[in-house]
């Protein structure tokens, strides 16, 4: 009984480990994909979204109108892909911040802080909140929800190339 107790206490580490390596791999297979999606808005591909995306996926925008009345505002992914893809003669750099992962399952859930601008020019800033879930094709945003406001943002600096 004394072998068998302490041959218990001894593999412990090994189970306890193996979630959180599993879980780490998991975190940054999410963050590739949220960092794929703002390298895609700076390449000005739109291609990258249904790589990134579900074919359900929803986008919306929590924001206030001028006269203070809350607003949801919602967006097709095509049309935001379509939008990347524009030909313009300047970046769409959105910068993050702030990273918040939190994961259970295959489900993941994913704030950052962000400021974002055309070219060299600020534009806003606020927060994404992203879902992704784990299919077999590995982790996909379900949903995309952002706030945008051009007050109280970080202190701004020079556009990257």
């Amino acid at each position: 009984m004394k072998r068998l107790l302490i041959a218990i206490l001894l593999s412990l580490p090994i189970f306890v480990a193996a979630p959180a390596t599993a879980q780490s791999e998991d975190e940054a297979a999410v963050r590739a994909v949220v960092t794929r999606l703002f390298d895609g808005m700076r390449a000005g591909d739109g291609s990258v979204f249904a790589q990134v995306f579900t074919p359900d996926a929803r986008l919306q925008t929590a924001a206030v109108r001028r006269d203070g009345t809350p607003v949801l505002g919602s967006m097709a992914v095509d049309s935001f892909a379509a939008m990347v893809s524009q030909p313009r003669d300047f970046v769409l750099d959105e910068r993050i911040d702030a990273w918040d992962v939190r994961m259970d399952g295959p489900l993941a859930v994913v704030t950052v802080d962000y400021s974002f601008y055309a070219g060299p020019r600020f534009s806003h800033c606020g927060i994404d909140a992203f879902q992704l879930f784990k299919s077999a094709e590995g982790w996909k945003i379900f949903q995309l929800t952002d706030t945008r406001r051009t007050t109280g943002c970080p202190p701004q600096t020079e556009s990257r190339p």
